[in-house]
């Protein structure tokens, strides 16, 4: 995302969309009753009697009353309340934000952990990281993202019959070679995370000759080769260390902690009523809240209640982080309602 002007006394921010990743952390930012302005296309009728709908560019300002995001498109709805003379104030229009969108956002008041986001959202952009989880029957490639990660292809290798030793075939080996290669040339890996139960990986390494490849490659162990060894290879420590920077590994990490504290019922609290307890109090230090809650409560008109709290979590100088649902941890905390806190002192109750 990159920021074309900023008017913080009027609460007003200008940005450009430059990915697709840029409308996620726009549906966290934007909320119900800002305003927000731009250019975009609305049906007008023109002619006579027999008037005709076309779709015409036009600069409109709207009053935002919902806030949509599903796979990767971002709308934004509500009353017009500026535009051209052929438009009437009052009707309702929606904004389809996309890649090259340009829109000003107005708010009444920045909160803290929506200006960290519209920091995150315009630094340099995340470094390309590719993670590979193998054996020797299955091999998964996936794609890191800021909203956790994208499998892109699954290839099957040969396996030994029953009851005998349990080899890989060389061509095996080299055809996740050749997909590794192939992703780095399409993408400009900076780091390719490789993992694999037992000893593959290791054998794998006996076959690589590609010394440009072997320099991005951070080896990891997994207990699995599917699917959720993707999830399990992000939580380990050495994995994290070399990710640090990045907003899915530290989101995982700060589930993990919640879980940890809530274990030993040490300094956490989850649920609406706890929460919103540990607020009062000023306790809380980190307040995770899943992006599936937020867009849950929007769509059943309950978000005022999850904003009051997370102003009141602000005003106490709390660290908010919005948790992605579609990684492992963010499941984890959508199990417990969506909302916790890890917390500066314990609570009696």
């Amino acid at each position: 995302m990159k920021i074309i002007g900023t008017n913080f006394k009027q609460g007003e921010v200008k940005v450009k969309v430059e990915n697709s990743d840029d409308l996620w952390y726009l549906s966290q930012i934007i909320d119900e009753d800002d305003f927000v302005k731009g250019k975009t296309l609305r049906k007008i009728k023109v002619g006579g009697e027999e008037r005709e709908a076309i779709r015409k560019p036009v600069f409109l300002a709207l009053q935002v009353e919902k806030i949509e995001f599903s796979a990767n498109v971002l709308r934004l709805s509500g009353k017009i309340i500026e535009g051209p003379e052929d438009v009437p104030r009052g009707s309702y229009h929606t904004f389809n934000v996309e890649e090259g969108t340009i829109i000003s956002i107005t708010k009444e008041r920045w909160l803290g952990y929506q200006m960290d986001r519209l920091k995150e959202a315009c630094q340099a952009k995340m470094p390309k990281i590719l993670i590979c989880v193998f054996d020797r029957e299955d091999a998964f490639f996936a794609m890191m993202k800021r909203a956790g990660y994208e499998v892109l292809s699954q290839i099957k290798g040969s396996v030994a019959k029953k009851g005998v030793e349990g080899t890989v075939k060389g061509d095996f080996y080299s055809e996740i070679i050749h997909m590794l290669e192939e992703y780095d040339k399409r993408y400009e890996l900076d780091k390719i995370i490789l993992a694999s139960p037992s000893f593959w990986k290791e054998e794998l390494f006996k076959v690589l000759k590609n010394d440009g490849l072997k320099k991005k490659i951070l080896s990891a162990t997994c207990s699995s080769a599917d699917q959720s060894a993707i999830d399990e290879v992000l939580k380990r420590t050495e994995v994290q260390q070399a990710l640090q920077e990045e907003r899915v590994s530290k989101e995982i990490a700060l589930v993990e902690e919640l879980l940890s504290e809530i274990s030993k019922q040490g300094l956490a609290a989850y649920g609406f009523d706890e929460v919103e307890q540990a607020a009062t109090m000023g306790a809380i230090r980190d307040l995770l809240v899943t992006d599936s809650l937020i867009a849950k409560t929007r769509e059943e008109g309950t978000f005022s209640r999850l904003e009051a709290l997370m102003r009141l979590s602000d005003g106490i100088k709390a660290k908010i982080t919005i948790v992605s649902s579609e990684h492992a941890g963010g499941k984890k905390l959508d199990g417990l309602s969506g909302l916790g806190a890890v917390l500066r002192f314990k609570l009696h109750y």
